[in-house]
């Protein structure tokens, strides 16, 4: 199956490089290239990328902007966010915005071809040590921390205990697989539960069920308690 790829930086060399790195791939397709956010929307409604990597800053539109509108669509494509910094707010509200995960621009050409790859999987590239540090680093940006741990933990409650916890689980990073052996349920009912919690929640994909998770302060204590 070939992937189609979008890509986005407003810097010429950057694209050329990727388009060089990442065209080489035999699976993948680069369908598309835009130097600004405001270009991504109509080129994703034509090219119909599966993945479109994205610059979080950009003069006109800014990443952010752009993967909010992109994943707010149906059968949206998925957004790799590019960066040049570990810890950039920016990064995490990309993230929030439905964004499956981020990469620095000098990460090496094989892992970037291994992240697009994961991504159209419906793998995140984004551990969930990585999110607790990058929120960490920028927390109450938006909030303070009781407030925003309320309101997560509100939104958890919303879940059947089944469901919490394998949302819980999803934000320690366990895989299906590793859910299935843990809670003793069988992989495509694990995918199931993913599936409702994505749905009762309003989340776009498995980060965002880890950032909740995180918010709500569940990531220290045993697998499941959301008490």
């Amino acid at each position: 199956m070939t992937i189609r790829l979008l890509i986005v930086d407003d810097d010429p060399l950057v694209r050329a490089g990727l388009t060089l790195m990442l065209g080489g791939a035999e699976d993948i397709e680069i369908v598309g290239e835009a130097s600004d956010g405001d270009e991504v929307a109509q080129l994703a409604l034509e090219r119909r990328p599966d993945v479109v990597l994205m610059d979080i800053r950009m003069p006109r539109v800014d990443g952010l902007t752009a993967t909010g509108t992109l994943r707010a669509r149906p059968d949206a494509p998925e957004v790799i966010v590019l960066t040049t910094f570990h810890a950039d707010e920016q990064v995490l509200r990309a993230l929030r915005a439905g964004a499956a995960g981020f990469v620095l621009k000098d990460t090496p050409p094989a892992e970037i071809v291994s992240a697009v790859r994961r991504v159209a999987a419906g793998d995140p590239v984004l551990s969930p040590a990585v999110t607790r540090r990058l929120m960490a680093q920028v927390a109450g940006a938006a909030a303070a921390p009781g407030d925003r741990t309320a309101r997560a933990r509100a939104r958890l409650a919303l879940l059947a205990e089944r469901e919490r916890e394998v949302a819980v689980a999803v934000g320690r990073g366990h895989s299906n697989a590793e859910i299935s052996a843990r809670l003793y349920l069988s992989v495509p009912t694990v995918k199931t539960h993913v599936s409702r919690v994505l749905a009762k929640l309003g989340l776009n994909n498995r980060v965002q069920i880890a950032l909740l998770v995180h918010d709500a302060g569940l990531l220290d204590g045993p697998d499941g308690d959301v008490g």
